[in-house]
């Protein structure tokens, strides 16, 4: 009460209050970051061991197993430790309880990473220690490709000229590229002219070691200057290294071009990348932290045609996979909807109360309780995303209540005569009880969701507050501004227009007109419903059972329904991972992909299809799997990532053709869909299927003897899809 009198005598201070939340929370939302998910914050260590060329049993036993030991005793507040042994490097997952310190984590992982290595194979170097997130998934790929560039100098550029300067961004993580060559200096052995010169392979390596050394020679002081000394220990060229000296014989010096030759050259390939069937080099780009999904992929996409100007005019730079235009889809589809709900909120109220004056008075409140929400919003930390949205769209139809109700029961004491404030006062006064208690109400409804545990409450807790902070916005302008303004645009209104015995007005506004009618329908709906209300308190035991049979049956229909997590999305994009027989050669799954895409193009219409990246292979730094895990063990190993054009066809239809034909065509291989929008990415937390099964247990052989058991019996269970064991022993 005491609120209402201080906005009737002092109006002005509740008017400027309301443009303050107009322009403060239309700063929040410009500046809020936008995102398709709230933040996911599981407090989640990645550790990346590499040595090339180990085993994976190897790495397993030899650095694995020591290195978990060690983090058990050194790091505390650990909830889980998950890994990854495959050749060359291995993927240690450190799960933290939820109100870890995740900075204080960190440096606990690092040290404990410091002193294992003096228990670890020799010569293997310190691990990478990665902040691990859920939203941490590719949001932008780009692929370099040349009809002139070799693949080793693509692999370059990208990797030495094009990450450091995209890495600047903002909220971006670009791992190492995948495809392409590593350059190499290597050095061919000619064995014929070896043996004539009495030459050995340790010859040529001692001598290539003692001739290429970094040596600080400090500097000279000469005269009146200081010269800085430079030492020709090491070439600078490589054509250089070719006329090294190798030993000397009979008096003659044998030179290394006399029974070698050094050149660029790149170790074996162990992973591939085709863009549309062209060799490619592939860039992701990552989303790393709470940065905005779409401020960093504009970030990225102004950034590049600056990069591109010191790039070789035959380098093809080109943006695949992009995951702004699903979330922009998806924000704009929530925003549509919402926009959408305001307005049919708005004609109800103007139809029912029959004023414009108090028809403003409430839309004008609505996007002010809006825009609170969106303050509190961002104090907190929020992001704007479909779920907040969705929040504040389940929210404007709430939100007329609080209005809606004062204006009626102001209505109600201009009725009676009383001057304009005494209404107000009076109206307000009798419901701010009831209007209180709905709020509690309303707010106690999305209390369960505050207590909700690991991704789901990562998920709804940002839409309850939504909701709860729009109601109290809500609540608050009712009791402020509600008041004021129908102190102002109220006043003239002596006696309420649409009293229902009132004599009816003959106008020639349409409007008028066409309201009136709607008031005439209105009144006999009530009287129907009068009618109908009545027939059921003459037969309460028979209303009562039909009502129970009603519900009865509802709950009959449940089991039809289906249940999800969450929605499925059509995102235009099909991800298909491809493992052919175990051992196979790279080459040899190249093979396999060239037609396992005729057999794609053959499904989906070339008007529809934009394009196919391969990815075959393990990459070639272990960070990209520690971001992204698809399943890939090795050579035999690849992904497809099929882009649709816009106007495309059901992608859900195209997977299910996909699944009956491929294994049909291909019996050798396996073929399994994995998520390829960043809705089910984030979801997946960073696994291959959305459903894992792990089995844990002392003997390994026994393990994967279950697991076959037990992949026979979940074959069973009808609605699976794309069943499979990850790991192969053989």
């Amino acid at each position: 009460m005491w609120v209402v009198q201080i906005a009737l005598r002092r109006p002005y201070t509740f008017v400027v209050l309301s443009f303050l939340i107009a322009i403060f929370g239309c700063l929040a939302a410009v500046q809020t970051p936008t995102d398709i998910f709230p933040n996911i914050n599981i407090p989640v260590v990645s550790v990346v061991w590499t040595y090339n060329g180990l085993l994976p049993n190897d790495m397993s036993g030899r650095v694995i197993y020591y290195y978990e030991r060690t983090l058990t005793a050194q790091v505390g507040d650990i909830e889980h430790i998950e890994s990854q042994s495959l050749s060359g490097y291995g993927v240690v997952k450190i799960f933290f309880q939820k109100n870890v310190n995740i900075s204080a984590a960190l440096a606990q992982v690092t040290a404990a990473s410091q002193t294992v290595l003096k228990l670890l194979p020799p010569g293997i170097t310190p691990p990478y220690v990665l902040s691990y997130n859920a939203a941490t998934v590719p949001i932008l790929q780009l692929a370099l490709s040349s009809k002139q560039l070799p693949q080793m100098k693509q692999f370059d550029l990208g990797q030495n000229f094009i990450r450091p300067q995209l890495a600047t961004v903002a909220g971006a993580a670009v791992p190492s590229p995948y495809g392409g060559k590593i350059l190499q200096a290597q050095v061919d052995l000619d064995q014929q002219a070896m043996q004539a010169h009495n030459v050995s392979a340790d010859d040529v390596v001692n001598a290539i070691s003692a001739q290429n050394l970094i040596l600080p020679a400090g500097d000279a002081k000469i005269g009146k200057f200081d010269w800085n000394v430079a030492l020709n220990a090491s070439p600078t060229l490589l054509n250089q290294i070719n006329d090294l000296p190798v030993k000397k014989a009979n008096g003659t010096v044998i030179y290394l071009h006399d029974v070698a030759f050094v050149h660029d050259g790149s170790p074996p390939q162990t992973n591939l990348v085709r863009v549309n069937g062209t060799r490619a080099v592939l860039m992701t780009i990552l989303k790393a932290g709470s940065a905005s999904t779409l401020s960093v992929i504009d970030g990225i996409k102004s950034l590049l045609p600056r990069v591109q100007e010191s790039l070789p005019a035959s380098l093809n730079l080109r943006a695949v996979g992009d995951q702004s235009v699903f979330v922009k889809a998806a924000i704009f589809g929530v925003l549509r909807e919402a926009a959408l709900a305001a307005a049919l909120v708005g004609l109800m109220i103007l139809l029912f109360l029959g004023s414009w004056r108090s028809t403003m008075i409430i839309i004008v409140s609505i996007p002010l309780s809006i825009l609170f929400s969106v303050i509190a919003l961002s104090i907190l930390g929020e992001t704007i995303n479909v779920m907040t949205l969705g929040g504040l769209a389940l929210a404007v139809g709430m939100l007329v209540d609080e209005g809606t109700v004062t204006l009626e029961n102001i209505f109600y004491h201009l009725e009676m005569g009383k001057p304009i404030e005494p209404a107000i006062l009076d109206g307000a006064q009798q419901i701010v009880v009831p209007a209180f208690v709905t709020l509690l109400v309303l707010d106690i409804v999305f209390a369960p969701m505050f207590q909700l545990g690991g991704v789901a409450g990562y998920l709804f807790r940002p839409l309850a507050e939504a909701v709860v902070f729009a109601l109290i916005g809500s609540f608050l302008l009712s009791r402020t501004l509600v008041p004021t303004m129908a102190r102002y645009m109220l006043s003239a209104h002596a006696v309420h227009e649409h009293h229902e015995n009132a004599p009816a007005r003959p106008s020639r506004n349409p409007f008028k007109r066409f309201q009136a009618g709607f008031e005439r329908t209105f009144i006999w709906v009530r009287d129907h419903y009068r009618s109908l209300l009545s027939f059921a308190l003459a037969r309460p035991i028979s209303v009562i059972i039909g009502f129970i049979v009603f519900v009865a049956f509802s709950f009959a229909l449940e089991p039809f329904l289906g249940e999800n997590f969450f929605p499925a999305v059509d995102s235009g994009q099909i991800l298909m991972h491809v493992r052919a027989q175990p051992g196979t050669r790279i080459e040899e799954t190249a093979r396999l992909f060239d037609q396992v895409e005729q057999t794609v193009r053959k499904v989906v219409p070339p008007a529809e299809l934009d394009n196919i990246v391969d990815n075959i292979g393990l990459p070639y730094s272990g960070i990209n799997m520690a971001y992204q895990n698809t399943g890939t063990i090795g050579p035999e190993d690849g992904d497809a990532l099929i882009t649709l054009k816009e106007d495309h066809g059901a992608t859900a239809e195209y997977i299910k053709r996909l699944r009956t034909i491929l294994p049909q065509k291909y019996s050798s291989a396996t073929f399994s869909f994995l998520p390829a929008d960043i809705v089910s990415q984030i979801l997946n937390f960073g696994l291959p299927a959305p459903i894992d099964v792990q089995i844990v247990g002392n003997n390994q052989q026994a393990n994967y003897a279950y697991a076959n058991s037990l992949l026979k019996r979940l074959r069973m269970v009808t609605g699976i899809a794309d069943l499979r064991i990850q790991q192969v022993l053989n």
